[in-house]
């Protein structure tokens, strides 16, 4: 008879295939729009791009060049970039480019003073102070998007939706870049489907739009200004509980976001502490409910291999229980690296769940202590 720690591995990876084939149903019962809403006349633009950027001179030229290549859309829009005390030519690069560009392009900057908050919810609240539009559709400096991306969002902002998440791929070469990727696929995936079942628990700042009115409505980043990280799912957790039936995802190729993967495995890890600091604050239950049963699940690996060890009669039950955590996560995965076309990644999964569990245990407990350095500053 096997132990009652083997029946207890046994019981969450078989939860964990459950809520698996749930997300997977839920991704596709996700569709895409293709009508475009009417504009109202208005002198004012539709969409307000809001970028924050932080010695971002090398990248910026980039997304700029993809901005200038957008579909027409219906009110157009306009872009504003806040420089978050850049050392670099970040500034000048921006002024310089908005005399060239077939769209607004308004440059900002957070004040010198020290004692006025910096960052990027401190960016983002400048941009939207400024912001001409009833929409705000933010994205990263490091990020390229595709020519339909403002149009693709348009499609979706109808009159009941408040908030439209959207996706984003990783890309570069080599195996580390391929299992972050896979990594960012899986959360990506989570987050479409979980607002797909009304109960969402994540998105991604680097593509995602809401309105004006609805982060007026909920007092914007109150309650939360302090915490560094957060400035989208905290935002997006608040604007469910007002507007439960205003949460949308948007799953159209078009919409892709595409970022670089981290160069190193240091650098990988201070982007995923940054991003686990503000998993202690969430005051809602369904992600902390997800965190739990996905970092269990991804513990079966080096605990089952502990508890064959010591008890090797219940070593085909272990057996059992990876394979019910592998099949769950190539079940969940299929159809999302299919949409973002990476379908070659699935067989990776063996190697990322080797590897996922010690690796999200550390981050999990450097982001509980909290304190990380990104782009030159030390965050606590």
């Amino acid at each position: 008879m096997m132990s009652l720690l083997t029946m207890l591995g046994v019981g969450v990876a078989a939860a964990y295939l459950e809520q698996m084939v749930r997300f997977r149903r839920a991704w596709q019962r996700l569709s895409v729009s293709s009508a475009v809403p009417p504009a109202a006349a208005s002198a004012a633009p539709a969409f307000s791009v809001l970028i924050a950027a932080r010695n971002e001179a090398e990248n910026l030229p980039k997304l700029i060049a993809d901005l200038a290549q957008q579909h027409p859309v219906p009110g157009g829009f306009e872009v504003l970039i806040v420089d978050d005390h850049s050392t670099d030519a970040t500034a000048a690069l921006v002024t310089q480019a908005a005399a060239t560009v077939p769209f607004s392009l308004r440059l900002l900057r957070l004040a010198d003073d020290l004692a006025k908050p910096s960052g990027k919810k401190a960016a983002i609240t400048a941009a939207i102070a400024a912001a001409q539009a009833p929409w705000l559709l933010l994205t990263d400096a490091d990020c390229r998007v595709s020519p339909g991306w403002v149009s693709a969002f348009s499609t979706e902002a109808r009159p009941e939706v408040q908030f439209i998440s959207g996706p984003v791929l990783l890309t570069g070469a080599g195996w580390l870049a391929t299992l972050q990727g896979l990594e960012l696929a899986g959360l990506v995936g989570v987050g479409a489907a979980s607002i797909q079942l009304n109960a969402p628990t994540m998105c991604n700042g680097a593509n995602l739009a809401y309105r004006r009115g609805a982060f007026e409505a909920v007092r914007g980043f109150a309650g939360n200004e302090a915490i560094a990280s957060g400035d989208d799912e905290f935002l997006l957790h608040k604007l469910h509980q007002q507007f439960p039936a205003g949460i949308r995802f948007l799953k159209t190729p078009e919409a892709i976001v595409r970022t670089a993967a981290q160069p190193t495995l240091l650098d990988l890890l201070r982007q995923r502490v940054r991003w686990a600091s503000k998993w202690k604050h969430y005051q809602t239950a369904a992600p902390q409910h997800l965190a739990v049963v996905v970092l269990l699940a991804n513990l079966l690996y080096p605990l089952g291999a502990l508890q064959w060890w010591w008890r090797p009669q219940d070593g085909l039950w272990i057996l059992g229980a990876w394979l019910l955590k592998l099949l769950g996560d190539v079940v969940f995965l299929s159809p999302v690296l299919r949409f973002l076309g990476r379908p070659r990644w699935l067989r990776w999964v063996p190697a990322l769940q080797l590897a996922y569990g010690p690796y999200a245990l550390l981050v999990g407990l450097l982001g509980l202590r909290g304190g990380y350095e990104w782009k030159g500053r030390e965050v606590k």
